[in-house]
């Protein structure tokens, strides 16, 4: 009963924190800024467009549903590489770790940054470029997660977010929070809810708002005032997401228990999401297993608009692909690459991951 009891006052809390966050309709779309957290830096989960909410586990999961954060037995590592729109200049990295504290659960540490390659500087004077510049972003991430019981999962994180364009900067936090329940025969039913990017306002300040000019006076000597524009601030793209998974193994006759590794395994889900600042999205994907290590995984995600250039708000056709293979070396140790793409409509370069997962069970 406190169980169940915890469950439903989290879930209520989400909606509830949830109420004014997704108060916004596609008329706002583009009007929210640090647009970098809705990047899933993670080739596994990208694979299916981030659709897996509800069964996502280990480091992954602090950029998608923290909750899933709790599945890690003892260690899990991760490092991923992200070619933004080939030939742009735009990278993503990422690293994370996480482990486990006994039985107080889960902590995790996950920290990406965001590259745009070389950019010229130009002003009125030179147009043509004296220079160039360096955007960067950095988002920081803690985050923990518990095992309630074998079918509740809950956790919370905190993400610490700096851009730098030259002179100007920005900062802020945002915060997640997620559940994840599994039931069924083999555990094999999951169901997530998570509330993501929900945090302090930004507001852009720095060097790069001010001038300096000549005061000239008619009756007095001229001298320098500086001047500065301030900036307006901008809210974080905050989102609410519900996700189902549902696992079959097709060789479930020859499984004696729980702890048997199926041959084969398939594996359904779905997922809707909420955006303060966008479209609503809503996705279907399928992953399958060999063994546990081989996989293959597609989803589709659709929002209003897609595929009309016209009235499109992303850059994605909504389709994704990927793949994953792992193998164990040793007792209780796993290691795993996987890579995902995703066609993009304008420019047509697709956006290409891939992640080195190493895990201690």
């Amino acid at each position: 009963m406190k169980q169940l009891f915890f469950s439903i006052f989290l879930t209520v809390c989400l909606f509830g924190g949830a109420i004014n966050a997704l108060a916004g309709n596609k008329d706002r779309s583009g009007q929210a800024g640090a647009t970098e957290l809705l990047i899933n830096p993670w080739a596994r989960s990208t694979g299916v467009f981030g659709l897996n909410v509800a069964n996502v586990t280990g480091v992954e999961a602090m950029e998608n549903n923290i909750a899933g954060l709790a599945f890690v037995e003892k260690t899990d590592m991760g490092l991923s590489d992200c070619i933004y729109l080939t030939g742009s200049g735009v990278n993503v990295a990422d690293a994370a770790v996480a482990e486990k504290i006994g039985n107080a659960g889960v902590v995790g540490l996950n920290i990406m940054t965001m590259g745009f390659g070389d950019i010229t500087m130009t002003n009125y004077n030179n147009p043509e470029g004296y220079g160039t510049y360096h955007p960067q972003f950095l988002n920081v991430k803690l985050g923990f997660a518990k095992a309630f019981s074998n079918s509740i999962h809950a956790g919370v994180a905190a993400t610490f977010i700096s851009e730098q364009v030259t002179n100007v900067s920005a900062t802020g936090a945002g915060f997640d929070a997620g559940v994840q329940y599994v039931t069924g025969k083999r555990d094999n039913f999951h169901f997530g809810i998570t509330l993501r990017n929900l945090g302090t306002n930004m507001r852009f300040s720095g060097q790069g708002f001010s001038i300096t000019t000549d005061n000239q006076p008619v009756a007095a000597p001229s001298y320098n005032v500086t001047l500065e524009y301030p900036s307006d601030k901008f809210e974080l793209p905050t989102n609410l997401n519900f996700g189902m998974a549902y696992d079959l193994f097709l060789d479930e006759s020859h499984l004696k228990s729980k702890e048997d590794t199926p041959k084969h395994r398939l594996t359904v889900m779905g997922d809707f999401q909420s955006n303060s600042f966008n479209n609503d999205y809503l996705g279907v994907g399928v992953e399958y297993a060999f063994m546990e290590m081989l996989m293959f995984r597609t989803a589709y995600r659709y929002e209003n608009g897609i595929g009309n250039e016209s009235t499109s708000t992303t850059m994605f056709t909504g389709f994704a692909v990927g793949v994953t293979a792992q193998k164990k070396l040793g007792e209780g140790h796993v290691l795993a690459i996987d890579y995902s793409y995703r066609p993009t409509m304008r420019p047509a370069n697709g956006v290409h991951m891939i992640s080195l997962r190493y895990t201690r069970k």
